[in-house]
């Protein structure tokens, strides 16, 4: 455990004059590099407010890692972490040692995105506070949209035609690898991901709807496989059905793609002074498909804090998780580290938008944002989202029929939620 214990902290313990006890709070957030020393300086303004304690507990970097190690904690009912940084899926997971922080949040909740809120909140609590937020978003070569007189898509349809145009031009023009679209189609979360965004865009649902109820199987869901599938081989590649985010970047910023779905960090590494697309590269939301319900959508990402119900200082806890997701600490984060706020007036500020402009872009796609069915899935979701990017892929290569796919995802699911109860 790494500790923060300050003369000034320690100053402020003493000027309490015995009203208050000092206690230390321990604290897991960032594993490693910026984003750790980014919450450790935030930590440590808060003891030096208050004079209390705060002891940073080091966790695994790896994502189950952590999980695993939070699982064990918890489930022995330790009071050895008292706030612990969570990612967006986990709330459901861990539903039941978590502590409502509805009674201090005092109804700053609202000025968060309401998707990551939404995400959440389970069963009416409010399981954790939003850290900083990721969602799927759509890039595109601003150049090549130029030389070809396209604007940035809006529908999934758009997008298709700018691809293709662009795409049989350069390739005519010799530039023989150039892709239209790339994204993430290997078996695994990033195809949830992509496939989540495929259906809410057609008004197909979420799979699994917030009341726990199976939603998958539907003419609108198929109708968004079916489009993805139709890319596979014609403007996106066949290898892209082994594709992650880091595959997709690669091809992108080398030059050989005209549209990329990745997550916001793509932007800086694309801006980079090595990179060959640096200035070209325009974001924007991802496109909406068509029918009833179509509409714009990304998949929500990002992180979390939340207080143990096992904590000794549940209150204390919880006043330094909203010290930590407050305007205040988000800002600082956002201009030095480039982490997205989950605050939305911070998108419209002065020094945020100086120190990262591109954040202006962000903020339409953050509002566009959509939680994963992991709140009421519960301690189940994994299972849901491997049955769902499996199915996903096998529609991808072609191994299925969407509409037979779906209707043995039903089921599975149906299966798996023992009839809407996940738990």
């Amino acid at each position: 455990m790494r500790h923060i214990r300050t003369t000034a902290g320690l100053l402020a313990a003493l000027l309490l004059g015995g009203a208050a006890q000092a206690a230390t709070i321990r604290l897991s957030c960032g594993a490693v590099g910026q984003e750790l020393e980014l919450c450790r300086s935030a930590a440590q303004n808060w003891a030096q407010r208050t004079g209390h304690t705060v002891e940073v507990v080091t966790t695994p970097a790896d994502a189950n890692e952590r999980l695993t190690l939070y699982r064990r904690l918890l489930e022995a009912r330790s009071d050895q972490v008292d706030v612990f940084q969570i990612d967006v899926v986990w709330p459901g997971l861990l539903e039941r040692h978590l502590l409502d922080l509805k009674p201090y949040s005092k109804g700053i909740e609202q000025q968060h995105f309401g998707g990551v809120v939404s995400n959440n909140t389970v069963n009416g609590r409010l399981l954790a506070m939003p850290w900083f937020i990721d969602a799927g978003l759509l890039y595109y070569r601003r150049d090549l949209l130029a030389k070809y007189n396209l604007k940035p898509p809006r529908t999934w349809d758009d997008l298709v035609h700018a691809a293709k145009t662009v795409q049989a031009g350069e390739r005519a023009a010799g530039h023989t690898q150039m892709w239209g679209y790339v994204w993430q189609g290997r078996a695994y979360e990033g195809l949830t991901c992509n496939a989540l965004e495929w259906l809410i865009s057609h008004g197909a649902g979420t799979v699994v709807d917030v009341s726990g109820i199976v939603t998958v199987r539907n003419s609108q869901a198929v109708k968004a496989l079916q489009m993805a599938a139709s890319w596979v081989g014609t403007i996106s590649p066949d290898a892209v059905l082994s594709y992650g985010e880091e595959d997709a970047r690669r091809v992108f910023q080398a030059g050989q793609a005209v549209f990329m779905r990745n997550w916001p960090y793509a932007w800086s590494l694309a801006q980079a002074a090595d990179s060959p697309v640096k200035g070209k590269v325009g974001i924007t939301v991802l496109p909406m498909g068509t029918g009833p319900g179509a509409r714009f959508a990304a998949t929500l990402g990002g992180q979390q804090l939340a207080v143990s119900k096992y904590s000794q200082h549940a209150a204390l806890a919880a006043e330094l998780v909203m010290y930590l997701t407050s305007a205040e600490v988000q800002k600082e984060r956002a201009i030095s580290g480039s982490f997205n706020p989950t605050l939305w007036p911070l998108y419209g500020d002065r020094d945020v938008l100086k120190a990262a402009p591109f954040m202006g872009e962000l903020y339409g796609v953050f509002a566009f944002a959509v939680g994963r069915p992991a709140g009421p899935t519960g301690p189940r979701y994994q299972q849901v989202s491997e049955a769902f990017w499996n199915t996903a892929h096998q529609v991808l290569s072609r191994k299925l029929p969407a509409a037979e796919a779906l209707n043995r995802l039903e089921v599975e699911l149906a299966r798996v939620g023992r009839g809407g109860k996940w738990d």
